[in-house]
């Protein structure tokens, strides 16, 4: 007698190929049978609906209860802190735990943030604003003393010891510092025997100065250190030059170098305003202008460079949309695609945390109220996959699909993390992280103008063996998450 049943639907698994009618039993919290003709305490009733192993999201910076929230909804049970991570890395999962979390969490070590405290001399205090912080430090920016590196290097390896998942690696907002700093964090993330992960700097198209072509130095990081190398939402980085950065990486891996990839179904990115790249000078390098960029809080694309340079002086660590591929436009559109269709790339959302605008701020308010903003990514990312490259244009089997949303984000962030071998399997033994969906109606709802609009046709989300979601509704009161740790 299992303590939960999931019973009669049409499981999906891509690590053992099972595509089948079955049942799928639990025990508190992990897998203990897939089969027929099981019992169970309790039932849910799977018929006509897909079961898949939860979604694993590599690049959250969600960060709090609403936001995880709302990647729930969109069937992740998984989300991970790894593109910036955190410094001190104990501590953020401290403030996690002690909050709880509805879905399952974890960091890497934030390079970012231990070079804000080294360089900058600001302290960093395990949160994600300590590289929004460092947006606005020049020196953070800029090429540092051998001996300063070597610090930030001691940091980024005592997060390493206290269990992080990796290297956070966001060199894109620093785009001056010495290659040769990167590669004394690939190699200390080589030497733990786990992944770094890369926000690229700019691509030598898109700045002939640029100290190292952004694609470049990732793969020579991989063949020089030995170590794994993930390249961060590879679209938004890459823009028109997607087709060269993807010969990079195929390339290499040819050669044996570990290097993986990420995208997401979206034209538009997000960051903070006062970002390096982003300066009204430099814009045209990726084909933007300064009506690309949106500010979040108040919804405004900026009319010129003038107003874009006083918002970067005044609210340079606030977030605003970057629209690099505007998706009315069918050349766009296929070139996102192509992002999402490349070998092996996994599916991640670079979600943001929701923004609360006027209302004051409440984690454990629900539904959000109407003034809170996010990128629509946050809320909509796998939804969004499943109805665009499954149900709506074929591009992917549902099987090829799930799989990108779950067992190759697992597989990538399982290098020197024996907990995440657990995760994006259906198998016995597995932890009990399961989704349950609609396959014909799941859809993603958020826009750029209703942001925070969850997606339907996620029936239940299971988080070590407890529903988070069930019958398409949030349990307010289920905080099921773990921490993920090396």
């Amino acid at each position: 007698m299992h303590d939960l049943v999931i019973k009669g639907g049409r499981v999906v698994d891509p690590a053992s190929g099972t595509d089948a009618v079955l049942d799928i039993g639990i025990v508190g919290d992990s897998i203990t049978a897939v089969g027929p003709d099981l019992d169970g305490a309790r039932v849910v009733d799977a018929r006509g609906r897909v079961v898949a192993p939860g979604f694993i999201d590599l690049h959250s910076h969600c960060e709090d209860i609403p936001g995880m929230r709302l990647q729930a909804l969109d069937g992740v049970t998984t989300a991970l802190e790894l593109e910036v991570g955190r410094h001190p890395v104990a501590m953020a999962y401290e403030r996690a735990a002690r909050a709880g979390r509805p879905i399952n969490y974890g960091f890497s070590a934030s390079w970012g943030a231990a070079r804000l405290q080294v360089v900058g001399g600001v302290k960093a205090t395990g949160t994600m604003r300590d590289v929004h912080t460092a947006m606005t430090v020049p020196e953070w920016q800029r090429e540092a003393a051998p001996a300063l590196v070597d610090q930030v290097i001691a940091l980024v390896e005592e997060d390493l010891a206290a269990g992080a998942l990796g290297v956070g690696l966001p060199v894109g907002y620093a785009p001056r510092i010495a290659p040769a700093e990167y590669l004394a964090a690939a190699a200390a993330a080589a030497r733990a025997g786990r992944p770094t992960y890369t926000h690229a700097r700019e691509l030598v198209e898109q700045d002939p100065a640029t100290p190292i072509d952004g694609a470049e130095e990732i793969v020579r990081a991989a063949a020089e250190t030995g170590a794994h190398m993930h390249y961060c939402h590879i679209n938004s980085t890459s823009g028109w030059h997607l087709d060269r950065v993807h010969a990079t990486v195929s390339r290499v891996r040819a050669a044996g170098s570990l290097v993986s990839t990420e995208a997401y179904p979206y034209g538009s990115g997000m960051t903070g305003i006062g970002a390096a790249f982003l300066a009204p000078e430099l814009l045209d390098r990726r084909g933007l202008t300064p009506s690309s960029i949106q500010h979040l809080a108040s919804g405004r694309r900026m009319a010129d460079a003038e107003e874009l340079r006083r918002m970067r002086a005044e609210h340079g660590g606030e977030w605003a949309f970057v629209h690099f591929l505007e998706e009315s436009d069918p050349a766009a559109s296929e070139l996102r695609a192509k992002a999402m269709l490349f070998e092996d790339t996994a599916v991640a959302s670079d979600a943001i945390e929701p923004l609360w605008r006027s209302t004051p701020r409440d984690p454990l308010a629900w539904p959000l109220p109407p003034d809170v903003v996010s990128h629509p990514r946050t809320a909509g990312t796998y939804g969004r996959t499943l109805r665009t490259v499954v149900r709506e244009t074929g591009a992917l089997s549902l099987m090829e699909a799930i799989r990108r949303c779950s067992l190759i984000p697992a597989e990538i962030a399982a290098r020197g993390v024996p907990a995440l071998t657990r995760k994006g399997r259906l198998q016995p033994g597995a932890d009990a992280d399961i989704v349950v969906f609609e396959p014909g109606t799941v859809a993603d709802n958020a826009t750029y103008t209703d942001t925070v609009r969850p997606t339907s046709g996620f029936d239940y989300v299971i988080v070590n063996g407890k529903p988070v979601v069930r019958d398409g509704t949030l349990d307010l009161a289920a905080l099921p998450g773990r921490a993920v740790r090396a």
